[in-house]
């Protein structure tokens, strides 16, 4: 029996992960990560996620080392339709926006560049910084202001500003945008877990998780483990 489950664990990895080549990884580089992800699997315990859930989660915990998000007060919560709607719009070749530069650093450029996705993150932008000063508001709402067109049937990745997921939330609510997916994680302790629960709230597809926690690396794996599922999913449907 333990022998069928490390079976359907390793193959489960290898669905949702690709392989070193096609990642373009070292051999060694790709072992470690498997065996990361098999030390995950044997402390996380029951965690209620579905396989496809469970390989976004599982790559958040590998980035951060923080069990929290698996299966503690900062668990992930995803929308029902949250991988559908990324999907779709990775099929229509969206644009990534992202709050802050560390986030966008961190996304997997071969995978962006293999799916043909666009990328948008104003936050160091001279206009931006100077309406914001201007305005008296932060650069994180400027910048999703400014990101409205672009993210408007995208993804919307938000690891380190509550004020930019505030405004987000503000936008879709009033209909100025509508993205496919808004990722939304920004770690924080001035309104991070309020912004994280009035998006929760909504109806626009959301991935997210309660509480303080949260960051670029979270933010940056989420999407870097989407793109690995719509690869594996795509191979799967050739």
């Amino acid at each position: 029996m333990k022998g069928q489950e490390r079976w359907k664990r390793e193959l489960a990895f290898e669905h949702y992960s690709g392989t070193a080549a096609s990642r373009t990884m070292s051999d060694r580089a790709f072992d470690i990560e498997k065996k990361s992800f098999e030390m995950i699997d044997s402390e996380i315990g029951d965690h209620g996620y579905d396989q496809m859930q469970w390989a976004i989660v599982r790559r958040v915990i590998h980035a951060t080392a923080d069990f929290d998000f698996g299966s503690g007060k900062g668990k992930i919560i995803f929308h029902k339709r949250a991988i559908e709607s990324a999907f779709e719009a990775m099929r229509n070749r969206c644009t990534v926006v992202t709050d802050v530069d560390m986030v966008l650093a961190a996304i997997n450029k071969k995978s962006l560049a293999d799916l043909g996705l666009k990328t948008a993150c104003y936050i160091s932008d001279d206009k931006v910084a100077e309406e914001a000063r201007r305005l008296g508001r932060t650069r994180s709402e400027t910048a999703m202001r400014h990101a409205a067109k672009d993210m408007n049937g995208g993804i919307v990745a938000i690891g380190n500003a509550p004020t930019g997921l505030y405004e987000v939330v503000k936008m879709v609510r009033k209909g100025a945008t509508k993205p496919a997916l808004v990722v939304g994680i920004p770690v924080g302790f001035v309104s991070a877990p309020e912004s994280k629960e009035e998006l929760a709230k909504m109806d626009v597809p959301f991935i997210t998780n309660m509480g303080r926690k949260g960051g670029s690396p979270a933010a940056s794996s989420i999407l870097n483990a989407m793109m690995l599922l719509y690869q594996s999913n795509k191979k799967s449907s050739a």
